[in-house]
């Protein structure tokens, strides 16, 4: 029987992705388990050919307020989830493409349950990108919980 001890939640902040953070706390509350709550930046754009960016400082600026505006957001998320102020719950913020991330934290933090939406935002993105959670799943090494 699988016992969790270091769960991971990837977030963007959907609802969905609410709706498995809360599930995720659930099972954490049973077992005592620490969360890693996960929010990868998905790097899409090429900054390089832009007029209206004429220097590295301010390519580097704007990269440092997605992490300020992602960490708040994370934040700002577990805040309407009272229960997890009686667990141990960490932040993470990594910049890629999302499975990818999801998978080296998975290693890095020796994750042994990863509780991840079926879906997360909508748009033409979804059918250019794939399928987070089908490739999160096809690669991970550890149980997924795949939550609607």
């Amino acid at each position: 029987m699988l016992v969790p001890t270091r769960i991971l939640v990837p977030t963007d902040f959907s609802e969905c992705s609410g709706r498995a953070l809360h599930q995720a706390l659930d099972i954490a509350n049973e077992y005592q388990a620490k969360v890693f709550l996960l929010h990868v930046v998905h790097e899409v754009m090429d900054f390089t050919g832009l007029d209206f960016i004429n220097s590295e400082k301010m390519i580097q600026d704007f990269k440092g307020n997605e992490f300020v505006w992602a960490e708040r957001s994370l934040k700002k998320q577990l805040e309407s989830f009272p229960q997890a102020n009686d667990l141990e719950v960490e932040t993470i913020v990594r910049r890629g493409i999302p499975y990818v991330e999801i998978l080296k934290v998975c290693e890095e933090e020796r994750i042994d349950l990863i509780v991840i939406a079926s879906l997360g935002k909508s748009g033409i993105a979804r059918y250019l990108i794939g399928s987070v959670a089908r490739n999160v799943l096809k690669g991970s090494k550890c149980p997924v919980l795949l939550t609607k």
